[in-house]
């Protein structure tokens, strides 16, 4: 088979990329040994393009850590970190949005920001590697969300209301292990207004980082399909951050979608944070959601540069392993193509503008 263009939900790149300017630095268009994804081993694996997220760190995390984000140790516990300032996370936002279009405007003509389907369609048939803005959490978005207007003008085109964390939109899911995903309230009026107001531009509204409150409050005012860009099956790995089966069933009907994440803690039966952790268990979430959302309705996520990837990917190179390991368990070439990328340009056709 030759190899797939591979559409992915979620890394954080960007902010990988962002720390390194800060003393722990490696440039994109060079091979690394740091991160999970640069141009050439973008190349190598086939990756076509992705939801390339800005994530602000908590403020004493912005300029000394390659791993910012907290993770679950043990069972039963619930951990949230504390909501950030809204000045902050504007500053964080605008400085990693402009890192996007100065990587753009450096790579000749190589990486392209896609608005519309359509240059996202032409990036897949021309080879040029296609970046979809997307904010993980909303903390940059004011109440009476003019600078979403704007950013939507800027490119913005994906949007996850909270990351694991309060902000005046919604609560975020704590992270845990052996814990019900239905950890509090859902979504405060300005959140409300934010699902209106996305659905109304065509910004593709993410779930992943949602409590189910939450996910349940988007279900019931979204027009658009639900979509969890790094998600996975909550029967299989009890952690807050997956998906019930209620919750996929509700994905299923309104024709959305799930990204496979590749963080071990979402991935692991035992939510330990074992790097030793097979493309077994990857290709059991993949096995269970296509059994419960359909094979429409499942794509990668990875979550790469973000979490504890496990050492059997390693990398985005590890995606060719993924593949195989897919292909000798039985999935065709036009199932392949599903997972890699139709799936992906099917929900955002009936979610831009």
């Amino acid at each position: 088979m030759d190899k797939l263009p591979l559409l992915i939900g979620h890394n954080d790149t960007l902010l990988s990329l962002a720390l390194g300017k800060h003393g722990q630095g490696r440039s994109f268009f060079e091979r690394s040994e740091q991160g999970d994804i640069d141009l050439p081993r973008a190349r190598e694996a086939g990756l076509a393009g992705g939801f390339f997220a800005v994530f602000v760190p908590q403020e004493a995390q912005e300029r000394h850590s390659t791993s910012p984000k907290p993770e679950p140790r043990k069972p039963g516990e619930l951990r949230q970190p504390p909501g950030i300032e809204h000045d902050y996370a504007l500053r964080v936002t605008m400085e990693m949005v402009a890192d996007l279009f100065r990587l753009e405007a450096a790579s000749g003509g190589e990486v392209k920001v896609v608005r519309t389907v359509g240059e996202l369609i032409a990036c897949l048939q021309t080879g040029v590697l296609a970046a979809i803005l997307h904010f993980e959490g909303a903390e940059a978005i004011d109440p009476d969300l003019n600078a979403l207007e704007v950013f939507y003008q800027a490119g913005l085109r994906s949007l996850g209301p909270v990351w694991s964390r309060p902000n005046i939109f919604a609560q975020g899911v704590p992270f845990g292990f052996l814990h019900s995903p239905d950890t509090g309230p859902g979504l405060t009026e300005a959140g409300r207004e934010l699902v209106r107001a996305c659905n109304r531009l065509g910004i593709m509204l993410d779930l992943s980082h949602l409590n189910e409150q939450g996910f349940w409050d988007v279900a019931n005012l979204s027009d658009a399909p639900l979509v969890a860009t790094h998600s996975n099956a909550f029967a299989i790995s009890p952690s807050t951050r997956n998906l019930t089966d209620k919750q996929l069933d509700a994905i299923r009907a309104s024709q959305g979608l799930v990204g496979i994440n590749f963080g071990v803690l979402d991935l692991r039966e035992d939510g330990l944070a074992e790097p030793n952790t097979s493309l077994d268990i990857i290709v059991r979430h993949i096995d269970y959601l296509v059994d419960r959302l359909g094979l429409d309705g499942v794509a990668f996520g990875t979550d790469f540069d973000g979490t504890l990837i496990p050492a059997s990917i390693g990398d985005v190179t590890g995606m060719l392993k993924l593949v195989a390991a897919l292909v000798e368990h039985g999935y065709d070439e036009a199932a392949l193509r599903k997972l890699a990328y139709e799936n992906w340009l099917r929900v955002l056709e009936r979610t831009w503008k």
